[in-house]
């Protein structure tokens, strides 16, 4: 599990921050089928962010992980390995801030380091390779809108087909859609998004569409987030944002 790691520096105490929602990405590591110790739930953490360029597209990943026996250490190539190595990929489940405290606590950890404090373990960036949007639709926005954009959300792992009924409810998705979507207006903003399948691997890409009311596009970020936690919550890993125009 660390592989190509570099090891952060013990810290001293701190004093746990509950930031909501979290701007954090927080992962359980489950052990391997062939760990001896059967006791063990989890094996360690994994937390996680992404950089972006000021239009929300993913520019690369920071990440730490912690075992009881190696404390905190950070590698890139762990990041890659939760989404490409399929072993690696059924070990990991998304979780929550609080979630990750309890388990964090259970393994001997003492209490969760604030998230600047897990900031600081971040010392292998992983690299995203960007490029210019494409063109993907008419490049003019519907009249009555400043600006049109489309932008993909990747995921690693799979959807139970009871996962994705649960979130063409929660989306309010029509019984004739062929996929889980939906769509909302936020602060001016009209958004539209479409849940779908890619590849021929366990993968997945939610595609968004943004009708911007004016240039300001404070919407963007904060509903790109949120619909990818949402996602998060139901088990998908999350790869990458571009964007198609």
């Amino acid at each position: 599990m660390a592989a190509n790691l570099v090891r952060a520096a013990p810290r001293p105490a701190v004093t746990t921050v509950h930031q909501s929602p979290s701007s954090l990405d927080y992962h359980l590591v489950l052990p391997r089928p062939d760990d001896p110790d059967t006791t063990r739930a989890v094996a360690g953490l994994v937390v996680e962010e992404f950089t972006r360029e000021r239009d929300h597209v993913s520019t690369g990943l920071d990440s730490a992980g912690w075992t009881p026996a190696a404390g905190w250490w950070s590698s890139a190539a762990l990041s890659r390995s939760i989404r490409t190595d399929p072993d690696m990929v059924a070990r990991v489940l998304p979780t929550s801030r609080a979630e990750a405290e309890g388990h964090y606590r259970a393994l001997g950890g003492g209490q969760l380091p604030d998230e600047t404090v897990l900031r600081s373990y971040f010392l292998a960036h992983q690299p995203i390779a960007t490029a210019a949007p494409l063109r993907l639709g008419p490049a003019q926005p519907p009249d009555g809108w400043h600006e049109r954009r489309v932008y993909r959300v990747l995921f690693a792992k799979d959807l139970h087909p009871d996962q994705v009924t649960s979130l063409r409810a929660s989306w309010r998705t029509p019984v004739d859609a062929t996929s889980a979507s939906g769509h909302l207006e936020r602060g001016g903003d009209r958004f539209g998004w479409e849940l779908r399948r890619v590849g021929h691997t366990r993968a997945w890409a939610l595609d968004v569409t943004v009708l911007l009311g004016a240039a300001a596009d404070d919407a963007v970020g904060s509903t790109l987030s949120d619909l990818t936690t949402v996602l998060r919550r139901h088990g998908l890993i999350p790869v990458t944002t571009e964007r198609f125009s």
